[in-house]
């Protein structure tokens, strides 16, 4: 359990009013990013054994194709095995090898050293992801093609939501039709808007320099680069199933010499390119991240890296993804299991919604795999707020939204403490025994109100009669009204004039200054 014992405040009503008023110091906070999930294992022991079996038999017999010169050579100097059909076999002792050699105290880094975070053991952290290539334009109902300042926009918002830790690029810059432009744009974009952990990916391997050069800008040189590296590569370094990418392997390689931490991720679809059953898609994408492993630790043993297991769901009726599926929770919380038996720092998709719009739909799809995701210990819990339909579109009011939502979520995270003070029998005996005969009120209610529980910021506990008396307040018009009041103050992240006359001297910024 995450134990939450509360300190206790002296003071009177009146006291406790104006201190709750104020934002909780963070020991006090009842929720907070990194707490130990675990709870939930759809997956017996029994289970996860066949499946790391599985995808050991499927590495040693079928392999992935397509890798790199380079990576054939690394791979095959490290003791795996290349095919007259081309493809490269990894013998069961070597992924044991990587096993051993892995990182498993990874921590990534925020760019002021605030938002740290670490991803030992199988503590969870929701942020954004998914590369969307649209807007979600709530006050007019549709979809527009997503912007430089739009990503910008979201990772200022990010940076003042409590339950958000990390900004993985949630869209893409559109009206930057350069690719190399586009991918130092969206490092600006993202680290001027917020100081918390980014995580991008990048078009082809030539890029990497660049982008090293300006993050060399940002941390203050290399050096300070090195020691806490606050970006790393999202890559797709297979085209699943079973075959390496060949240009993001290269991007891979490119990375891990940089010093930047890489997530090794693997995104089949049940039914089109991974099985259509659960535990076949697990088996598959655990089979492609251990190669990943190998490879990484071939190249810099113990180079930070996340084991980015993120089978997708399909509707085989119709061949759409479904995100927001049942089925989806239960991919991403077994991939969970699989992280946690390799006592590996994991992440996959959580909090993706099929809905167009921030509606019912999206609320249920949402809630779902969050808090299946966090329950099952998911260290990264990517895409966890803001993405709609599928991936395809991004919702700022909606990320807004999906903050109270993961505070739910964390809350159950958080679970049960059973202690003889959260028992409470001293407390029935003074109430029941010549108190009052309810607890509202007492010293102990007062006292763990703000530590036990999680009070929405803009989910609405009115009763009927008060929503009408404060004007029937619409949820996501509240989200823009919060969205707006956030973007009209300046950033706390932003970079000092120097800095950010350095960079745009060196770099073409689409962004205004």
């Amino acid at each position: 359990m995450n134990d939450q014992s509360p300190v206790r405040r002296a003071g009177g009503r009146s006291a406790r009013r104006e201190a709750r008023s104020a934002k909780l110091a963070d020991h006090l906070r009842p929720i907070k990013p990194g707490m130990q999930g675990g709870q939930y294992k759809p997956l017996s022991d029994i289970d996860v054994q066949k499946i790391h079996q599985a995808a050991l038999t499927a590495l040693e017999t079928i392999g992935l194709n397509d890798a790199p010169p380079s990576g054939v050579q690394i791979l095959t100097d490290a003791g795996a095995i290349l095919g007259d059909d081309g493809r490269i076999r990894f013998p069961r002792a070597l992924v044991e090898d990587a096993l051993t050699k892995a990182n498993r105290e990874v921590v990534l880094h925020s760019r002021d050293g605030n938002n740290d975070l670490d991803l030992s053991g199988q503590r969870v952290h929701y942020g954004t992801a998914g590369a969307a290539v649209h807007l979600v334009d709530v006050a007019g109902n549709e979809y527009r093609e997503s912007t430089v300042q739009d990503l910008h926009d979201a990772a200022r918002i990010c940076d003042v939501l409590d339950n958000i830790s990390f900004v993985q690029r949630p869209m893409v810059c559109r009206d930057i039709p350069d690719n190399l432009e586009m991918d130092l744009n969206t490092i600006y974009a993202c680290t001027s808007g917020t100081t918390k952990h980014v995580g991008t990916s990048f078009t082809e391997p030539g890029y990497v320099k660049h982008a090293l050069e300006m993050l060399h800008q940002i941390a203050g040189g290399e050096d300070k680069w090195r020691e806490r590296p606050f970006v790393s590569n999202s890559n797709c370094f297979v085209v699943p199933p079973m075959k390496f990418a060949t240009e993001a392997c290269e991007v891979m390689e490119a990375c891990i010499a940089g010093g930047m931490p890489v997530l090794l991720l693997s995104a089949g679809m049940a039914g089109a390119t991974a099985p259509s059953t659960i535990a076949g898609a697990i088996t598959q994408a655990t089979a492609e991240c251990l190669a990943g492993l190998v490879y990484v630790n071939a190249i810099a043993p113990g180079h930070p890296a996340i084991f980015g297991t993120w089978p997708f769901g399909l509707d085989l009726r119709t061949g759409a993804m479904t995100v927001g599926s049942g089925e989806q929770a239960l991919l991403s919380a077994g991939c969970a299991q699989m992280h946690a038996f390799y006592g590996l720092p994991g992440g996959a998709a959580g909090g993706a919604s099929d809905s167009k719009m921030p509606d019912m739909q999206a609320g249920w799809e949402q809630m779902c795999s969050n808090v299946m995701a966090g329950l099952s210990g998911l260290n990264m819990v990517y895409e966890a707020a803001g993405m709609h339909a599928s991936l395809l579109g991004f919702c700022h009011e909606s990320l807004i939204l999906g903050n109270d939502l993961i505070g739910q979520a964390m809350r159950c995270v958080r679970g049960i403490e059973v202690n003889d003070d959260t028992l409470a029998l001293d407390q029935m005996a003074q109430v029941c025994m010549g108190g009052p005969g309810h607890y509202l009120g007492t010293e102990q209610t007062l006292g763990r109100m703000e530590t036990d529980h999680v009070y929405p910021k803009l989910g609405d506990r009115t009763s009927p009669k008060e929503w009408v008396e404060i004007g029937k307040p619409v949820l996501a018009e509240k989200a823009t009204a919060r969205k707006e009041e956030i973007l009209a103050t300046r950033s706390a992240a932003r970079f000092d004039a120097a800095l950010d006359s350095a960079i745009r001297k060196r770099f073409n910024i689409h962004l205004p200054a």
